[in-house]
C-alpha cells in the first residue's frame, strides 16, 4: 500500500485516463473491536464498483473486465493488519494504486477519467510529513517521518556508505578515541554529497528537514553544505545505523516541541487577521473565499468533518450523510482548493478555533 504523496506522484494520479477511471474510497480503523468490521466493508465497497460498471453503457464488456481484474488485484494488496483511518483504490484500464490515509474519508465510488485526490491531498496535508537525515563518518540514512513513525527511506541514492577501517568509528567518537575524523577531507567529502543529494530529494519532495548526529557532524554539516544548514539540528548520534523506532524516539520531544511552536504561531496569525480584517471563519465563508484564491493560510481542526448540501445558489448549509446532494468531504475540498492556490494550511488541535467552527482562513485581501 503506499503512503508518500510527493508533487510528481499526485501529478501523475491527476492526469486523465481512458473512462472509467474508478475510485474507491473507504473509512478503515487501527484497533479492535472497530477494524473486525473493515473486510466486509472493504468487499462490499469493491463490490459496488463491480456493480456501476456493469450497469455502465459507456464501458465495454473489454475495459469492464479490465477494470475489474485491478480491482481484484488491489483488494489482494490491502493489508488491513496494517490499516490507518481510511483507504482508497485507485483502478483504471491496465492499472491499479492502494493507499492507506492517515485520515478518515467517506465511503464512495467515483467513475470518472480522472481519479479523485482531493481526501489524499488532505490525508497527506494532515500528516505533516518531514524528513531526517542521520549522519556519521561512514553512513548517512535518510528517514520519512509522519504523525505516528518514521521509516528508511531508499531513494535519492540513500543511504549513503563508504568503508572506514575503524567501523565502530561512532563509538569512539563519542569516547573521544578518534577526535581527528571530522577533520578529514575524505569525509568532507562524504558530507557535502550527502547535503547534494538531500538537495535533490527536497526538490522533488519538499518537507521539514530534520538532521541528527554527533555534535563534530553537525558542525561539518553545516560548514560543507548549504541545504542542510537550514534544517533543524538535533544532536543524537548512532541513529544512521539505528532503528525506526529509535530514531521516532529520538527526535519526539523536538517534533512535539515544533508542534507547540507552530499552533501558538497559527493562533497568533489568526487573531491579528481578525483585527485587519482578514479573516474568515466557518465552512460556508472559507469555502467561498477558497474558491475566489483568496485564502493564505487555512487552519483545520484535526477531526473537524462536516457534510454540507448547496443551497440558495454559492452557500453551503449542513446536511445529513447520505443525502442525495450531500458532499460529505467538504473539509477536504477546501484543504486542497487552498493548496492549489498555494496557501499555507495548517491542522490544530480539536477545539482550538473556539467560535470559527473548526475551520478558519487568513485572506490574501
Amino acid at each position: 500500500m503506499e503512503h508518500d504523496l510527493s508533487p510528481s506522484t499526485l501529478s501523475e494520479l491527476r492526469r486523465p485516463r481512458a473512462y472509467p477511471a474508478v475510485s474507491v474510497l473507504t473509512p478503515t480503523h487501527r484497533r479492535e473491536p472497530e477494524n473486525t468490521q473493515d473486510p466486509v466493508r472493504l468487499r462490499n465497497v469493491v463490490a459496488e464498483a463491480k456493480k456501476q460498471l456493469e450497469a455502465d453503457p459507456a464501458v465495454s464488456r473489454e475495459r469492464r473486465l479490465d477494470v475489474v481484474r485491478q480491482l481484484d488485484q488491489a483488494l489482494r494488496e490491502v493489508d488491513l493488519a496494517h490499516a490507518e483511518d481510511g483507504l482508497a483504490i485507485f483502478a483504471a484500464p491496465g492499472e491499479h494504486q492502494v493507499w492507506s490515509l492517515a485520515r478518515t474519508v467517506p465511503e464512495r465510488v467515483v467513475l470518472s477519467d480522472t481519479f479523485l485526490t482531493r481526501n489524499l491531498v488532505s490525508a497527506h496535508a494532515a500528516e505533516r510529513p518531514f524528513w531526517v537525515l542521520s549522519v556519521s563518518a561512514d553512513r548517512v540514512t535518510l528517514w520519512s517521518g509522519g504523525p505516528d513513525r518514521v521509516t528508511e527511506e531508499h531513494s535519492g541514492g540513500f543511504p549513503l556508505t563508504r568503508h572506514l577501517e575503524n567501523f565502530d568509528v561512532e563509538r569512539k567518537e563519542r569516547i573521544g578515541d578518534v577526535p581527528s575524523t571530522f577533520r578529514d577531507e575524505d569525509t568532507r567529502h562524504f558530507l557535502r554529497d550527502a547535503d547534494a543529494a538531500m538537495g535533490m530529494v527536497l526538490r522533488e519532495t519538499p518537507r521539514p528537514l530534520y538532521v541528527t548526529g554527533e555534535p563534530a557532524a553537525l558542525s561539518l554539516l553545516d560548514e560543507v553544505g548549504s541545504i542542510t544548514k537550514e534544517a533543524v539540528h538535533v544532536p543524537h548520534g548512532g541513529l544512521s545505523h539505528g532503528t525506526p523506532d529509535a530514531v521516532w524516539q529520538a527526535m519526539g520531544p523536538t517534533l512535539a516541541a515544533e508542534a507547540r511552536r507552530n499552533t501558538d504561531a497559527v493562533a497568533r496569525e489568526l487573531e491579528s487577521a481578525r483585527g485587519h480584517k482578514a479573516f474568515a471563519a466557518g465552512v460556508d465563508e472559507v469555502w467561498q473565499s477558497a474558491r475566489e484564491g483568496r485564502v493564505r493560510l487555512l487552519a483545520v481542526e484535526e477531526n473537524y468533518r462536516l457534510t454540507v448540501r448547496d443551497a440558495l445558489g454559492d452557500h453551503l448549509v449542513p446536511a445529513e450523510r447520505g443525502d442525495l446532494d450531500a458532499r460529505e468531504d467538504i473539509v477536504d475540498e477546501i484543504v486542497e482548493q487552498c493548496l492549489e492556490t498555494g496557501a499555507d494550511v495548517r491542522f490544530v488541535p480539536d477545539g482550538m478555533l473556539g467560535d470559527a467552527s473548526g475551520i478558519a482562513g487568513i485572506l490574501r485581501y
